[in-house]
Order: structure tokens, then sequence, then C-alpha cells
């Protein structure tokens, strides 16, 4: 089901972009005020403004929805791992008054090395 959703949240999205590039700005609409054959359009005379509008807010709310259920599966899934008592290292280590950042685990250094050990 998550991956329904984000393979939605990602059309939603590539269709936002389209739509806000098909629109044109406030200067386009100064050839249609004299009679530039507008009302012939399939959308009628006052074009497309208001059916973009429309689908924009649309798809824009479609994002938002998906964004939001995505967020709730995370939450859930970040707690699932909690329960299962899966330590986090970050924590561990500020609890034990340690360093917050991880200790990585360094391989030692052969003699025969052409990188020299540090001093």
């Amino acid at each position: 089901m998550e991956s329904l959703i984000l393979i939605a949240h990602v059309l939603l999205a590539i269709a936002l972009v389209a739509l806000v590039l098909l629109q044109q700005g406030k200067g386009a609409e100064a050839g249609a005020a004299f009679g530039s054959g507008a009302s012939q359009t399939m959308f009628g005379s006052q074009g497309t403004t208001n059916f973009l509008s429309k689908v924009t807010a649309l798809a824009a709310t479609g994002i938002f929805v998906t964004s939001f259920t995505l967020a709730v599966y995370s939450k859930q899934k970040a707690e699932a791992v909690a329960d299962q008592g899966v330590p986090d290292p970050m924590l561990i280590e500020a609890q034990n008054g340690g360093d917050v950042a991880p200790i990585l685990d360094v391989a030692p250094v052969r003699g025969d090395s052409e990188i020299p050990p540090a001093k």
C-alpha cells in the first residue's frame, strides 16, 4: 500500500509541475482582451485559466494528502522498530555520557601497506 501511495505522490508531483508550466502569466491575457479568437477555444471565452487553476489546486491537495499519509506510515514503521527493542546507537552513547557521534571500527594497518600509519 505504501508503494502505491509513493507512486501516486511522484505522479502528482510531476503533474503539478506540468500544470504550473502550462499556465500563462498575467500579461498573456492582453491579446485576448482585443478579440484574438479566444472565444473559439475548447474551454470557452475564459480560456484554460479556471480549468488549469482547479486542476492545479486538486493536484496540490493530492500531494498534501499523500505526503501526510506517507508521514503516518513512516511514523508507524519507526514505532514498530522501537517496539522490537532495537537500540539506537546514538541514544546509547548519549545515555552513557560518551560522545554522541558513533565510533567506527577501523581495521589495523599492516606493515606492508603503502599508507603510512597515523601518528
